[in-house]
């Protein structure tokens, strides 16, 4: 077959897309990315088997997130950014593997693949399907998933001078492990659970940036509808990107619009000191084809997701910075210190009209761990009252399968005693819907971004605590996760690590679990896909 992945939910058939991807990407770019990887796996060995300090490898670290960021579903497509970002990796891994001079390494280690002709050759042999036995071949995948997601994560931190070089060198442990046909399926079951383990210290290291940075970040009502200036919609994860631009559009009269998961910016305090910074346009990633069309203005990616472009006309309105990319759009690169000039954005924004308006009215958050434990007693008396039955945690990602509608018709049935706590994209199935208070308190409680995932666990541990239990899974607390991408997959991982059991998933469960596989989570973790609303309603709440 020309191509094979199946790392995102929406994987064609279920099984993995072999011809294009669901997500738009060309057998050309699904190729260099395994190319990438392959590369990166080798470059582990060495690290590895060379005994390597991996704090004393910090532009190597750097390349390593930046390469695995580059690689996650959506982020890029452009061939030309992914063959560069190839060549740097082969240059830093033959110049590593000179200074070590580690003798039995595989090919991974040592291939030459110079022109695009080359790679393109070399890639078809090291995709996924490289590993005949399926099982192993699971769980190679679903460890290098959670590595994405990781470096994603790892990545944001660093960008904020946060970094623990155990995280890289565990990165590079598990990615050497991947090319280890002497390790069997309980090894690398225990080696996935140590993926959860690293995913739980990297969203610790990045909560721990961010609030540092710009504050805990505290109930907020955000606008969604639109002013009367030119302006610019931000979308992706990386809160620097947000900073740098509200600093240079400050006193331009050009506004700045927040997207999908930028959302929860507006909840940190020192993001407000801005008052160009507008509010939220728009929903979730998948719906873009449309409102970048009403939005008029330029776009700015600073992560996934990207959806192709229907129009040269809006593609001339996008950018595109950090690990992302995309041909015929306008890449924006840092300066040695990481800084970013957008002045080439702000001035397109001034020549452009501003916004149309496709919604009004405000969407409350800001529900992060600091935020709900100033609310702990309250909370807690809402529960030991009755007020509070159940809560919900639908964390997670959002997409364009239409049985994704089960999510809001799953909150919009959930009784109204029950909390639902969110963070990701998801929130957007149900965050509008208008569900109401319990005595003050939010039925949806949204703490952030997909990482912010973490939040959501410590306040299950919180809960735990004040309850005088001895575990999560005693609480009247149940898991209806939706997933997308490799980010999530770090965030199951985690949760899995912590010790959260019976946790369903879907709308579908991953195309990258292999029958065997899926069996272990089953027995060993209660891992189960969706129902119907009526009946996973029941069964939750009996």
């Amino acid at each position: 077959m020309s191509m094979f992945c199946y790392q995102c939910q929406e994987t064609a058939g279920g099984r993995g897309c072999a011809i294009r991807g669901v997500c738009g990407k060309t057998e050309d770019i699904a190729r260099l990315q395994d190319l990438l990887i392959h590369t990166l796996r080798g470059i582990s060995e060495i690290v590895v088997k060379s005994g390597a300090d991996a704090s004393k490898l910090s532009t190597l670290n750097g390349e390593l997130l930046n390469s695995l960021f580059m690689t996650i579903t959506n982020a890029n497509f452009d061939g030309a950014s992914l063959e560069a970002q190839i060549d740097r990796m082969l240059g830093l891994r033959d110049m590593l593997r000179e200074q070590a001079n580690v003798p039995g390494l595989s090919d991974a280690a040592a291939f030459h693949a110079e022109s695009s002709e080359q790679k393109q050759e070399m890639a078809a042999s090291v995709g996924v399907l490289r590993t005949e036995n399926e099982d192993i071949r699971s769980l190679r995948e679903m460890i290098t998933y959670g590595l994405k997601g990781m470096a994603a994560y790892a990545e944001h931190a660093r960008n904020l001078g946060k970094e623990d070089p155990e995280i890289y060198a565990f990165m590079y442990k598990a990615l050497a492990a991947t090319l280890d046909d002497g390790l069997g399926a309980d090894e690398l079951v225990k080696l996935t659970l140590e993926t959860g383990a690293n995913g739980v210290k990297v969203m610790a290291l990045l909560d721990a940036a961010n609030t540092s940075r710009y504050g805990n970040p505290e109930i907020t009502m955000v606008d969604i509808g639109v002013r009367k200036n030119p302006a610019i919609l931000i979308s992706g994860h990386d809160l620097t990107d947000l900073e740098q631009l509200l600093e240079q559009t400050a006193g331009t009269g050009v506004d700045v619009y927040t997207h999908s998961e930028m959302l929860p910016a507006h909840y940190y305090p020192a993001f407000k000191k801005y008052p160009h910074f507008a509010g939220n346009y728009g929903n979730a990633w998948w719906k873009q084809l449309t409102e970048f069309e009403s939005f008029r203005g330029p776009i700015l990616f600073t992560t996934n997701c990207i959806v192709p472009p229907r129009s040269e006309e809006i593609r001339s309105r996008i950018f595109t910075t950090g690990s992302t990319g995309y041909p015929g759009c306008r890449h924006i690169a840092p300066d040695r210190n990481g800084k970013k000039d957008f002045s080439e954005i702000i001035a397109l924004a001034k020549t452009l009209p501003a916004p149309e308006e496709i919604e009004s009215g405000k969407i409350v958050g800001g529900f992060a761990h600091a935020q709900v434990e100033a609310l702990a007693d309250k909370v807690v008396e809402a529960v030991k009252s009755g007020a509070i039955k159940k809560f919900f945690v639908m964390a997670g990602c959002d997409g364009r399968m239409k049985n994704r509608e089960y999510y809001a018709e799953f909150a919009k049935a959930l009784p109204g005693d029950t909390v639902i706590l969110t963070a990701g994209c998801a929130k957007y199935r149900y965050n509008k819907l208008g569900l109401g208070d319990i005595g003050g308190i939010p039925r949806v409680l949204d703490a952030g971004q997909c990482n912010d995932s973490y939040s959501l666990a410590l306040i299950a541990l919180k809960l735990k605590e004040a309850f005088g239990l001895e575990s999560v899974n005693d609480l009247p607390l149940a898991f209806n996760i939706a997933w997308y991408e490799q980010k999530a997959v770090i965030v199951l991982l985690a949760l899995l690590w912590l010790g959260v059991k019976n946790i369903h998933l879907g709308p579908t469960l991953p195309g990258f679990l292999s029958p065997n596989v899926a069996k272990v989570l089953v027995e060993k973790f209660g891992i189960s896909g969706i129902g119907t609303v009526e009946d996973d309603v029941a069964l939750f709440m009996n």
